[in-house]
């Protein structure tokens, strides 16, 4: 598994420190989320992005991508009847996507709560399509440039527009854009009825890149989730994307989260491997 890390953890860090400090740990990309660069993507300018991205690469580190898109911006809704504000989120999204590709990352992750919310008087269908116009406008614009972007589900203690992986599914199959797929997050599954694994294995087909964390908003194996069979799902699926973990609750330092996390997971990896292998030698004897 490819491991990377979402860098708001670090956000007062210089960037040669997040860089050294995260393949020291052991991670081999990171997650850019675009507030602690600027106010606006379009405020980096392309020598910075060129510059970010080469010093990364100088300590074998993939900027694999963006994530919080539309934090700490002003102007931007994703499912708002005002059609000058979808424009300008279009647009938006269509910066932030070749900006990505500037860093040499291929995934955005759509979570954005705040900007994706029903507003008053907007329906669930005029949500759906409001969302799919603004993706339907902005994906094609940076598809070329290998960037997708992946839709993140959320609990409804965050938002009220796709709180599901079907949900996200059902407007990734109305976009009908193979650069806008599925964004699974342990923390936002466990608020499904389904289990975690069945979710990996059931929408495998559509999803591009995946966050650990734990139901305490830690990393994973900081709170009370199991590992064991989501590892196993992810590893008998196939996914060869990026495993990156994303924390919420940053109290207990941002080296002993990232130290633990990587730790526990390349642990789990480890004991679920030694299982398979022993299953497989059992069904052979």
């Amino acid at each position: 598994m490819k491991f990377a890390i979402c860098q708001e953890l670090f956000e007062n860090w210089e960037w040669k420190r997040q860089c050294q400090f995260i393949a020291e740990t052991g991670y081999t990309g990171i997650e850019l989320a675009p507030f602690t660069l600027a106010s606006r993507i379009s405020d980096v300018s392309a020598t910075r992005r060129r510059d970010l991205k080469l010093q990364a690469e100088e300590y074998g580190l993939t900027i694999c991508g963006l994530h919080w898109l539309l934090a700490k911006t002003e102007g931007f809704h994703l499912t708002t009847n005002d059609r000058s504000v979808r424009e300008a989120t279009t647009k938006y999204l269509i910066e932030l996507g070749n900006a990505c590709a500037d860093f040499g990352g291929t995934v955005m992750v759509f979570g954005s709560p705040a900007q994706r919310s029903l507003l008053p008087g907007v329906s669930r269908a005029e949500a759906y399509d409001n969302a799919a116009e603004v993706f339907r406008a902005a994906v094609p614009a940076f598809a070329d440039r290998g960037v997708k972007i992946v839709m993140e589900p959320l609990t409804t203690r965050e938002t009220d527009f796709v709180n599901t992986c079907a949900e996200a599914v059902e407007l990734i199959d109305r976009i009908g854009h193979p650069n806008f797929v599925l964004h699974q997050d342990v923390k936002a599954m466990l608020s499904e009825s389904t289990p975690i694994p069945e979710l990996i294995a059931k929408y495998a087909n559509v999803t591009e890149h995946f966050h650990v964390n734990d139901d305490n908003l830690l990393g994973p194996g900081m709170g009370r989730t199991d590992y064991h069979p989501i590892v196993k799902a992810l590893l008998e699926t196939g996914y060869s994307g990026w495993v990156s973990v994303e924390v919420f609750d940053y109290k207990p330092g941002a080296e002993f989260i990232a130290r633990e996390s990587i730790n526990y997971m390349r642990r789990i990896i480890e004991e679920v491997t030694t299982a398979n292998k022993a299953v497989e030698q059992g069904d052979r004897t």
